[in-house]
């Protein structure tokens, strides 16, 4: 079923789709050391991670790929691509130094509590178990994707929780897009480390991290593909957006890297919140295409 020529595909994980026989619809198979579950469905094609519970490709029929993988992955640790579950704190931890930047989720597996086809695509339920927490992402996948993270949180005393959907947008080069829907919005630069402001459309030249006060929709426009995504953070408290620039990425080819822009829902990417006892929180994000 895998190919040697991963070049001329749109991205590498289509490798499960070279087969012509019929394919079921989830079918588990073993790639560079993990889990994955491919999904085969007429309205869509899509590849989870059983580690981090973690969508590393989504395409849509009759459209390009919507999420950027690296081709190849660390033998052991995150995957870079796809939209990584940030759990249960989003980069450095606040008191734990030696402790993994994005929380445990990444890295850990997920267990598959349902998996459902109907006429529209598919739908999917991953849950993780920790300690006195409890992390359910649900999927929504056809021709528009949907992500849902929400936490349960059982112990006894309130703790400091941050959650991110850190989703690498695929594009067709970092030199040919331009994010609308952040024109006056306030942000911080974590690169100047200093305050900062949108004006107008954001085209990254260079490196680019900043999180921004925003939560709702955004347009990403690829001009050379001719295609503008929705990429909606709902109501989560940020918007983060991020590209390295030519700063080399641990295992990630220097050409891989204009392939993608880091577009993400984020709350507790600093301030950290407090959940007490009991409380739940939630964080979506969803995109579409727009015609």
């Amino acid at each position: 079923m895998a190919i040697r020529d991963t070049e001329s595909l749109e991205h590498p994980l289509q490798r499960f789709y070279t087969s012509v026989r019929p394919q079921p619809t989830f079918q588990w198979e073993r790639y560079q050391q993990r889990d994955v579950l491919v999904i085969n469905h007429p309205q869509c094609q899509a590849v989870f991670s059983r580690q981090g519970g973690q969508l590393l490709h989504f395409q849509p029929a009759g459209q390009k790929p919507w999420l950027w993988c690296a081709a190849q992955w660390p033998q052991v640790g995150a995957i870079r691509g796809g939209v990584p579950v940030c759990w249960p704190w989003v980069g450095r931890h606040p008191g734990e130094g030696g402790w993994p930047a994005n929380g445990w989720g990444r890295l850990l597996d997920w267990k598959l509590i349902e998996s459902q086809e109907h006429d529209a695509g598919v739908s999917l339920h991953w849950r993780l178990s920790l300690w006195d927490w409890q992390a359910d992402l649900y999927a929504e996948l056809g021709q528009s994707m949907d992500l849902r993270l929400e936490t349960q949180h059982e112990d006894s005393e309130p703790c400091q929780f941050g959650h991110a959907l850190h989703a690498y947008w695929r594009i067709s080069d970092i030199a040919d897009v331009a994010l609308e829907g952040l024109d006056g919005v306030q942000g911080y630069d974590e690169i100047s480390r200093s305050a900062c402001e949108q004006k107008g459309e954001l085209r990254v030249l260079g490196s680019c991290q900043r999180v921004f006060e925003h939560a709702g929709s955004l347009q990403l426009y690829d001009d050379a593909w001719q295609r503008r995504l929705n990429i909606d953070t709902c109501d989560s408290v940020n918007t983060a957006v991020w590209h390295p620039g030519s700063r080399p990425l641990l295992g990630v080819a220097g050409n891989e890297a204009t392939g993608f822009l880091r577009v993400e829902a984020v709350s507790g990417v600093d301030d950290c919140l407090s959940l007490a006892p009991g409380e739940q929180a939630r964080l979506s994000l969803q995109a579409r295409l727009v015609h």
